[in-house]
């Protein structure tokens, strides 16, 4: 006998859409991904997704985590040319409910809840953090993501940002020609401009000026690999980034008062833990003058689970089952 699902949910960034099912008994069943590039809205991957998987045993919910900030029930994704609502969603498929909640936020509320087997300590700090302390987790993937997670006896509290967006402030005199360098670029420049694949890349080509070399890779993705296998200037853009990603994962703890941990995930740090390892990360996060003390204590974490977000919409889904 087919299980019967109590709701939908669903994981929708700038480059993939992931969808699965959740039983009676809370597990996360059927998960699939999707090339968001592929299809010209979410609906019509929440239509394949529910044919092919779901058939005629429909979820009554749904809750789905998307890329961006959802305001009064709506998205206009910040990396994708689609506009979605709670009451499109309802109207196109009859649900009882639909919740859409930030794809960072859902991390959030995933990180209590992963094993051990679905993390990796970055450097030191004692165990998963101090009890009942707030939490942070960032990434960088299409953009970069920040939410947090108010912790109480009577429950977590997701809290969704736009972090990624703030400023950024460098912390050496490479960092400093970076900065201006993309400041002629693109205006302003963004934690993101330099922290997410895009940015990898514009970083790799800043280095290479600074250094006076061609930049002869052609993409994040060639960055990645060659880094990953030895060339010099890809390597040291990927420490690089690591290095930043640590001072910003710092500034966050202190921001937040996150001595329940900061969590690293999104789609670029995950496939270069072993570097993320032994790169400045965890020297950079640390760093913060009078306040070293006190970040050294907050433990720092890579997520290595492939569906966080998936996790923590589970568990929205498990609290709007007992409203």
């Amino acid at each position: 006998m087919k299980p019967q699902y109590t709701g939908l949910v669903g994981d929708v960034g700038g480059t993939h859409a992931r969808f699965a099912l959740v039983d009676t008994e809370g597990r996360v069943r059927n998960p699939r991904t999707f090339q968001a590039k592929d299809y010209p809205s979410l609906t019509a991957i929440v239509e394949e997704y529910l044919e092919t998987t779901a058939g005629k045993r429909r979820p009554p919910k749904a809750v789905i985590a998307v890329a961006g900030p959802v305001l009064e029930g709506e998205i206009e994704f910040t990396n994708l040319d689609w506009v979605i609502s709670e009451g499109d969603l309802l109207a196109h498929f009859e649900f009882e409910a639909v919740s859409l909640i930030n794809d960072f936020a859902a991390q959030a509320l995933a990180c209590p809840r992963l094993d051990e087997d679905d993390l990796r300590r970055i450097g030191d700090g004692a165990g998963r953090g101090a009890y009942g302390c707030p939490v942070v987790v960032l990434g960088a993937g299409t953009g970069f993501g920040v939410a947090g997670l108010a912790r109480s006896d009577r429950g977590d509290v997701a809290v969704a940002t736009e972090g990624g967006h703030g400023g950024f402030a460098p912390t050496d005199e490479v960092e400093v020609e970076v900065w201006r360098r993309l400041r002629e670029k693109y205006g302003r420049v963004s934690i993101e401009r330099l922290l997410s694949g895009a940015g990898l890349y514009d970083l790799y080509v800043s280095l290479c000026a600074i250094e006076g070399r061609d930049a002869v890779l052609a993409d994040q993705t060639a960055v990645m690999s060659e880094g990953l296998a030895g060339d010099p200037m890809a390597g040291a853009t990927l420490d690089r980034f690591c290095g930043i990603l640590g001072d910003v994962a710092g500034d966050l703890a202190l921001s937040w008062g996150a001595r329940g941990g900061v969590y690293v995930s999104g789609g670029i740090a995950p496939r270069m833990a072993d570097r993320l390892s032994d790169s400045p990360f965890r020297q950079r996060f640390e760093a913060k003058g009078r306040l070293s003390d006190y970040v050294r204590r907050i433990p720092t974490f890579l997520v290595t689970h492939p569906y966080p977000a998936i996790i923590g919409a589970a568990r929205e889904l498990e609290q709007m089952e007992r409203l």
